[in-house]
């Protein structure tokens, strides 16, 4: 399992545990500092899916990943808003285009929301007619809730569509103990697929993009 955030935070502690041995007055005052910043959840954050790793567990038979960057309006990001019900963070997203030659097996969408304090990174796999076929969490750097990667939970989405409810403790159950990043990440996914409906469709129609479908003129 890949894990480059801890690498990164242990050398920082490491080299701060040596300043801190220099001085025995210095330690006494800062090594307490030291173990607060081991014991948060950044400490702990996990990069359980590089994003390559991510689009071939989600499109296994694709050979390439067409990649497109998403510019919403700000007439767009209000209908998505109104759709999902879900706030439009970020205006700028990138999808890919999963391919094997002419064959388009689905869109690999990339997302984040926010947990309780920390960003969650997941991504969203749908077909070229808009249902959800998987979601997969990347990063999760709160310390607790990680729960939402069992495939059980992630196992409810499949299927769902811009028309599908997409509510925490109505058609997605909630995990105890997790339910601040069971209900963003929920709520992330309506927005997406309310993106994919309202945006992302209709402009790949326009270009062609989708099988049996050529640019208009």
């Amino acid at each position: 399992m890949n894990r480059p955030n801890r690498r990164v935070h242990l050398r920082r502690a490491q080299s701060f545990a040596s300043r801190c041995l220099a001085s025995p007055l210095r330690a006494r005052v800062l090594l307490p500092l030291l173990l607060v910043t081991l014991a948060t959840g950044e400490a702990l954050a996990e990069r359980y899916l590089s994003l390559a790793e991510a689009q071939r567990v989600c499109f296994s038979q694709a050979d390439e990943f067409e990649a497109q960057t998403i510019r919403l309006t700000a007439e767009e990001s209000k209908a998505i808003e109104q759709k999902s019900g879900a706030k439009v963070r970020d205006r700028e997203s990138r999808i890919w285009l999963a391919r094997k030659g002419t064959n388009l097996f689905g869109l690999f969408m990339l997302d984040h929301v926010f947990g309780k304090h920390e960003v969650i990174e997941y991504a969203v796999a749908v077909s070229p007619e808009g249902k959800l076929l998987q979601v997969e969490i990347l990063e999760y750097r709160e310390h607790y809730g990680s729960e939402i990667r069992n495939a059980k939970w992630r196992e409810q989405f499949k299927g769902k569509t811009g028309t599908s409810k997409l509510r925490l403790n109505d058609d997605i159950y909630n995990i105890s103990g997790a339910t601040i990043s069971c209900r963003n990440v929920t709520d992330g996914v309506r927005r997406v697929l309310a993106t994919f409906e309202l945006v992302v469709w209709p402009r790949l129609l326009a270009a062609g993009k989708l099988p049996g479908t050529a640019a208009k003129p």
